[in-house]
């Protein structure tokens, strides 16, 4: 799959979408395709910080835990608590119904920082040979 045009990435499979000074974050499909079966997902609160390269979550699967990296520094402002409480959306909808958190953005120039779709794209592919 592709990674969608309207968000950026990370290397730890993260997209960020930016909707004025609010972020949707959530992982990539490569990084639900590695995990296999999500059976467990864990999400901070609204009011928590976030900090770039610093853990905010834990998602399990069948095969492995791996924590989730957040991109962006700032508050976070919602929860997506249909995913928490049906981990199972992050297979099925990676980009639109399983995003993590909504998080309103210290900077938004650490969201322009992040690798576009065809940089992310390329690492993906590269990652996996």
């Amino acid at each position: 799959m592709t990674a969608p045009d309207n968000r950026r990435y990370t290397k730890t499979h993260e997209w960020v979408q930016l909707d004025g000074d609010v972020a949707t974050l959530g992982i990539t499909d490569v990084a639900q395709n590695e995990l296999g079966d999500i059976t467990y997902l864990e999400l901070p609160d609204a009011g928590d910080s976030v900090s770039a390269g610093e853990p905010f979550g834990v998602v399990e699967s069948v095969k492995a835990a791996s924590d989730i990296y957040s991109p962006i520094d700032g508050e976070v402002v919602e929860r997506n608590d249909s995913a928490v409480d049906a981990p199972e959306l992050i297979n099925q909808s990676p980009y639109d119904k399983a995003w993590l958190l909504k998080v309103k953005v210290n900077d938004p120039e650490q969201v322009e920082a992040l690798m576009s779709p065809s940089d992310y794209d390329a690492f993906a592919e590269q990652e996996a040979h």
